[in-house]
């Protein structure tokens, strides 16, 4: 039995992981980067804290999914690759753009951007909506 609250999420974690499908896998990753950029929004200062940890969880998320599309075994339709790249181009615009000029719009921008991935790839509309970067 697990008696520390920390395990049990971990437990619960990991069952997750390990019976997801790829998709949900996707979009759960997606959603846990908007939610840790959206907590730099939310504190947003001149300084940011956390921004550089959050932009490169975000980025190396971002260099999988393209990777995984302009893989020659990739399977999904031609259009929808380069769609898929496309979004990634803007992605890693955007996270240059917070690396060497920090605005809060570029991060909200990101931040839409995976929400509304995530909820494509779940099968949803997009329920919320991020707040405009003051």
């Amino acid at each position: 039995m697990l008696s520390n609250p920390h395990q049990a999420v971990s437990a619960y974690n990991k069952a997750l992981t390990e019976t997801a499908t790829p998709r949900q896998l996707e979009a759960r990753l997606l959603l846990k980067a908007a939610a840790t950029l959206q907590r730099v929004l939310d504190s947003w200062t001149d300084k940011p804290s956390g921004l550089r940890e959050a932009v490169l969880y975000n980025r190396r998320l971002w260099v999988v999914f393209i990777d995984a599309v302009i893989r020659d075994d990739n399977k999904l339709p031609i259009a929808v690759r380069q769609n898929i790249l496309n979004i990634g181009a803007f992605v890693m615009a955007e996270t240059f753009s917070l690396v060497t000029r920090p605005e809060p719009e570029h991060l909200a921008n990101i931040i839409r951007i995976n929400r509304r991935i995530a909820a494509g790839l779940r099968g949803k509309a997009v329920t919320h909506h991020t707040p405009q970067a003051a």
